[in-house]
């Protein structure tokens, strides 16, 4: 049985198996153990409460949303983290964080603008401040 993705596979498609695949805690987990170096199966599941077998559907989880590969070595088959694959989610929330920041920076400045506004919540934090109280 093939990981492969299909070859019509969009960026989308690709995000949405990733970002599907990050979902699981324990997918979560083991990806953070690999960020730290390769593991065999039997490794990564030495911490858990799961089986062997558990972790290694999780990893063909992984390994299908194209976050890990693994390869052969003598009889070890150890777990590489593939950190190229996290650089389209990364992109994918920073431009979502980015948007965000902006609109916050245009509410900023429209506060700022608005003399009443800005004003009374001066004025609300400097009497909650002498109260000794933080807004």
């Amino acid at each position: 049985m093939s990981s492969a993705p299909p070859a019509t596979e969009t960026e989308e498609d690709r995000l949405n198996r990733a970002f599907a695949a990050l979902s699981d805690p324990l997918r979560r987990k083991l990806v953070a153990r690999l960020a730290l170096g390769d593991a065999t199966v039997n490794e990564l599941a030495a911490p858990f409460a799961v089986t062997v077998q558990a972790v290694s559907k999780h990893l063909r989880v992984l390994e299908g949303a194209g976050l890990i590969t693994r390869s052969r070595d003598a009889q070890r088959r150890p777990c590489h983290l593939d950190p190229t694959a996290f650089g389209p989610l990364a992109a994918w929330i920073d431009a979502y964080r980015e948007r965000t920041e902006e609109k916050y920076r245009r509410l900023d400045a429209v506060l700022a603008a608005e003399p009443d506004l800005g004003g009374e919540q001066d004025a609300a934090q400097t009497a909650a401040q002498q109260r000794g109280h933080q807004p």
